[in-house]
């Protein structure tokens, strides 16, 4: 079981919202990605997103967009990113899943065989430009959130398991500190945190790190030149 990662698709939620406006390198990129996701992944392997999936502002709007993935090989294990204002509660949610291969995380996690995923949304880090003290209330609240993630996460974590964790925005600020993130992640033994958020000009946050015995991987899609990143074989 191989285990690759994208984020934030951003795909259009029902509306005509062209990607282009954002770089010429967006224009048809849900089909490229399509094309690498075809070409590489099998029934058997998971795809990680890490939120931003849909500018859809409501479940019914975001459906078509799921669709989209339906008849993509793999298990499809989403989280919520700061855009993914259709994503509304999680019981609903999980009951308009197109089909078995779609796992939705929110604060809590999925075993697979050999690995644990977990995942939650998180927010800016302290450092980061702009961080006001309504971010502070945020920040630290969001780290209560992936306390639950990460108990939820050893609960179901067998040994010899690995452990992943994914978080839309980036666990640290552009200068690499620590943050509350990266000592929940250090403490609860990680293998992988899997981020994005991250566009065009990202390039002081490393596509590729290791910290606290974590490998730290960055997968929004423009970024990877809208191919999935291979994480780990399992």
């Amino acid at each position: 079981m191989k285990i690759f990662a994208v984020s934030d698709l951003h795909l259009p939620g029902g509306k005509d919202k062209p990607m282009d406006i954002f770089g010429g390198n967006w224009s048809g990129h849900f089909e490229k990605i399509k094309a690498d996701w075809l070409d590489r992944v099998g029934a058997e392997d998971v795809v990680l997103l890490a939120g931003d999936f849909s500018w859809a502002m409501t479940l019914s709007e975001a459906l078509p967009d799921l669709a989209r993935l339906q008849p993509l090989p793999g298990k499809k294990v989403l989280i919520r990113g700061n855009h993914d204002y259709w994503w509304s509660g999680i019981t609903a949610l999980r009951k308009s899943a197109p089909d078995a291969s779609f796992y939705f995380l929110q604060n809590d996690a999925v075993r697979f065989d050999g690995v644990v995923v977990c995942g939650s949304r998180g927010w800016l880090c302290p450092g980061s430009t702009d961080f006001t003290a309504e971010d502070e209330k945020l920040y630290r609240r969001e780290a209560e959130r992936f306390r639950l993630a990460l108990g939820a996460a050893q609960k179901l974590r067998q040994e010899g398991d690995r452990l992943v964790c994914m978080i839309h925005y980036p666990p640290f600020n552009a200068k690499g500190e620590s943050s509350l993130f990266t000592a929940l992640f250090e403490e609860a033994a990680a293998d992988l945190v899997v981020y994005g958020h991250l566009h065009g000009n990202a390039w002081s946050y490393p596509f590729r790190t290791e910290r606290g015995g974590a490998a730290y991987c960055l997968t929004s899609c423009d970024l990877l030149g809208f191919r999935l990143a291979e994480l780990v074989e399992v």
